[in-house]
């Protein structure tokens, strides 16, 4: 068997065996620098898309934050119309009054639901709730203690966030004329 001897494909070419080593090392080199050129305008073209993005998403939430309400404000728009109409209206009869009272009611109703805006409106005997409801006063009651006696105002949350809690009234335990208090369920 006869050896073979295998020698790199660049060391055969003529173009390579032609070329002293300085002229190939100064080819390499332009090579490398050509690479390294194109390789920097590559990545300062990436960084300035990168800040142009940046730029523009910082444009986008500001205008976002500026014009959040724009939507809820359209909703409200009738509203102001309709009352503005009922003020100039001034041969209007009672009943015509409150009947456009009512409607202009409703629109604002329709424009608080579309803002998904919710009125926190307590039923009496629900329980006392302090993230939600917001005590004025607490009064003797055969209803059980910490129960909603009266609704005062309603309040509104909006999606889980409350605007204005509701305003009501608490039951407390009624007392004996001793002073000892007594509740629904004890007896006489």
């Amino acid at each position: 068997m006869q050896e073979e001897t295998v020698q790199p494909p660049y060391e055969n070419s003529p173009s390579a065996a032609e070329k002293p080593l300085e002229q190939q090392l100064a080819e390499a080199v332009a090579r490398i620098d050509e690479m390294a050129t194109q390789h920097k305008e590559a990545m300062l073209r990436a960084l300035a898309d990168s800040e142009n993005a940046r730029k523009r998403f910082q444009a986008e939430a500001a205008n976002s934050q500026k014009y959040a309400i724009e939507r809820f404000v359209e909703s409200i728009l009738p509203v102001m119309d309709s009352l503005e109409a009922a003020l100039a209206n001034k041969d209007g009869s009672p009943e015509a009054m409150r009947e456009g009272v009512n409607l202009t009611l409703r629109q604002l109703n329709q424009a608080l639901e579309k803002a998904r805006i919710t009125a926190i409106a307590p039923a009496t005997g629900e329980r006392f709730d302090p993230h939600r409801h917001q005590a004025m006063a607490a009064v003797p009651s055969h209803s059980e203690p910490n129960t909603i006696v009266a609704t005062l105002q309603k309040g509104y949350a909006l999606h889980d966030r409350i605007l204005r809690p509701a305003l009501v009234t608490v039951a407390k335990a009624v007392e004996k004329q001793d002073g000892n208090r007594i509740s629904t369920t004890d007896s006489d």
